[in-house]
């Protein structure tokens, strides 16, 4: 036998790894890299989904906020044309007085309307809804079918839709036989 060959058999001694190998451990690093890059391009198309779902829900949000922001204002006012209701129904002997005050209430309604003020009309004999009416006095009405309203005490106001103040109303009820 010769050295050579003990040599490079002998324990600890670097064997130089197979082409089969090296091929082999260069097809598990891609086939790492590969399984890493898919990885990466779900979490990207995770975090781009996630961020496009907070841009719409941010956008949404914004949206509602300027739609609904005159909303309290609104309220607020909603006594202010209460008075000047209550104003136009008192007996005035000033004609002009009271031709100012119909012209100054019509133009602060007018303004409120292009705001998103709707007036809700409740005439009489209109059956009761407690999603848009407040029942403000129950009272027995042979002449009138149950559950109908009998007098508008204070207009209700819809802002954009939605329910701003209920219509506070007389609802009738059965005469007791």
């Amino acid at each position: 036998m010769s050295t050579d060959n003990q040599e490079t058999n002998a324990p600890g001694a670097a064997e130089e790894p197979t082409q089969e190998e090296l091929v082999a451990a260069a097809a598990a690093e891609r086939d790492q890299a590969r399984a890493e890059i898919a990885e990466l391009q779900d979490r990207l198309l995770r975090s781009r989904a996630e961020f496009e779902n907070f841009r719409r829900r941010t956008d949404r949000d914004r949206s509602d906020f300027l739609q609904y922001a005159g909303m309290e204002i609104v309220r607020e006012l909603l006594p202010v044309l209460d008075d000047f209701e209550r104003a136009m129904k008192a007996e005035s002997a000033d004609t002009g007085y009271q031709k100012g005050m119909e012209l100054i209430y019509q133009r602060l309604l007018e303004t409120l309307r292009k705001i998103g003020l709707e007036p809700m009309e409740v005439p009489p004999g209109t059956e009761f809804d407690p999603n848009v009416h407040q029942a403000v006095v129950r009272a027995e009405d042979a002449d009138a079918a149950d559950n109908t309203v009998l007098e508008v005490f204070q207009r209700g106001y819809n802002f954009k839709g939605k329910l701003l103040r209920p219509t506070m109303v007389k609802v009738a009820v059965k005469t007791a036989s």
